[in-house]
């Protein structure tokens, strides 16, 4: 019972540990993920693009406004033809026009006709003016936007062409050439709201994502949950279990698939076990009926071969007393198996002295002088003593039969997972246990020797001796040693779980 709940509590902890790994691997976070995520990109891409169109838009129409007003204003203001030396004059009109408007700077140059340039003030002006600039300015209207102590601006720069001049003194009658500043302030503190407009929407489109991704997921993976609980149902064992099937989606066809591979799965194991069954009734049966004619066989035998000579016929009857009583071992060991198979088999727990019962067991079959013995007096364990007489005398006489000396038995006290109990070893120097036959060495039926009718032994012992161990609630496992030679090694619970074992 102990060993019971310690399994019971690895396994919540499992599936603790598996919850929590299916938080950040599963399938309906994974599922999340991927729905938000293409919902995140969505949103973003649309919310990249809804801004630079925007501010493409505001831009251009605080450009095209500015440049409008400069041609307006120059093509008003200038004359086609000017009077000499009212170039400065003209200038201060056009900066005082052209500075009206909030935010808007002006500064008017006169203009050199030997190629150099002029340029403005700076102290008019919010942002320098470049030579570049101005002579780029001479030919007509350009424009250029610049930052400048974090503010954006719109520089224009325009000269007014299409105007006559004297021949004789051009400069006094060219008209002046303006330099235009506008501050974009405005237009950056719109576009800064519309960005964080923007990721408030694409933070409530996140959230809404998610919640939508996980009610998705939730409705997808419920199905699929449900698939995963009634195949764990199927694989304890629970062959009647089947899922609701709802819709017509491709998880409906699963859930049909499933529902009909838990049918034939049904079908099939009931059959195999009505087999099963029939195969160890004919066997039980069969070894009753073959018991009481054999023990007769038995005796009048061992008659017949102490009564026989020494010539032919004493060898034949000695030979038939053999067989015979191999015949009836066989038909005892098949008895005991076939209790196991039915679940007859029970404990008759008593406490244990386990050196008295070891020496008693080697000591009945005439091998206390063959198997080295070690281990404390005072060891007690509550077992079912006939039982345990049968382990330790299946494990010591294998080892006699198929190992070399010296044969070693040892018993120690030893704790596992929490729970005190037993260990009994038993080694023997011989080959040990053939590698092909090491994981089938407690299955029935199976011998070391290449040839099975010259062994004595019936194929069962070891297996006996499993089912016997596993009665107790505790193990029988094989190994080879380090040094050569086959390691039975025994454990048992110091206190076996009664109510288990007689279930069993």
């Amino acid at each position: 019972m102990r060993r019971a709940r310690a399994g019971g509590a690895a396994d919540r902890a499992r599936r603790r540990e598996d919850v929590r790994r299916r938080w950040f691997t599963g399938l309906r976070v994974r599922l999340a993920a991927a729905f938000t995520a293409v919902a995140l990109l969505a949103s973003v891409g649309a919310s990249g693009i809804s801004y630079v169109l925007l501010r493409r838009a505001m831009l251009q129409r605080a450009q095209d406004a500015v440049l409008t007003d400069v041609r307006e204003t120059l093509a008003r203001q200038v004359p086609p033809e000017l009077p000499p030396d009212v170039g400065d004059t003209l200038g201060a009109e056009l900066e005082e026009v052209l500075s009206a408007p909030p935010g808007r700077k002006a500064a008017a140059v006169r203009v050199r006709l030997d190629g150099g340039v002029v340029l403005p003030d700076p102290a008019k002006l919010d942002v320098p003016v470049s030579e570049e600039f101005a002579r780029r300015a001479l030919r007509g209207t350009v424009f250029q936007r610049i930052t400048r102590n974090g503010t954006p601006y719109l520089l224009v720069g325009a000269h007014l062409t299409g105007y006559r001049t004297t021949v004789d003194e051009p400069e006094r009658t060219t008209p002046p050439m303006v330099f235009v500043t506008t501050s974009l302030a405005r237009e950056a503190s719109d576009l800064r709201a519309f960005t964080r407009s923007l990721l408030v929407a694409d933070g409530l489109a996140l959230v809404a994502a998610l919640a939508l991704a996980l009610a998705a997921t939730r409705g997808v993976l419920r199905p699929v949950r449900r698939l995963g609980a009634a195949a764990r149902a199927l694989g304890d064992g629970e062959l009647g279990t089947r899922v609701r099937v709802r819709g017509r989606d491709e998880l409906a066809d699963l859930a049909r698939t499933f529902n009909r591979t838990a049918e034939a799965l049904e079908r099939t194991v009931t059959d195999l076990r009505a087999m099963e069954a029939a195969s160890r009734r004919f066997v039980a049966d069969v070894s009753h009926e073959l018991r009481t004619p054999l023990t007769s066989m038995v005796a009048m035998t061992d008659v017949l071969a102490d009564e026989a000579g020494e010539d032919g016929d004493g060898d034949a009857a000695r030979l038939v007393a053999g067989e015979t009583r191999r015949l009836g071992r066989l038909v005892e060991h098949l008895i005991e198996i076939s209790r196991f198979d039915a679940g007859a088999a029970a404990l008759v727990l008593d406490d244990v002295e386990v050196a008295g019962a070891v020496a008693g067991t080697l000591a009945a079959r005439g091998w206390t002088g063959e198997v080295a013995v070690r281990g404390p007096a005072d060891l007690v364990v509550r077992a079912d003593p006939r039982r345990l007489d049968v382990i330790v005398a299946n494990l010591a006489g294998n080892a006699l039969k198929h190992g070399r000396p010296p044969v070693e038995l040892r018993f120690a006290a030893e704790e596992r997972a929490g729970v005190p109990g037993v260990t009994l070893s038993v080694a023997d120097h011989g080959p040990g246990v053939p590698g092909d036959l090491l994981g089938a060495v407690f299955d029935r039926f199976v011998k070391a020797e290449a040839a099975r009718s010259r062994s004595d032994g019936s194929g069962l012992g070891l297996s006996i001796a499993k089912e016997n161990a596993l009665l107790h609630g505790g193990t029988l496992e094989a190994a080879n040693g380090p040094d050569g030679g086959a390691v039975f090694t025994l454990w048992l619970p110091r206190d076996p779980d009664t109510d288990g074992g007689e279930g069993r």
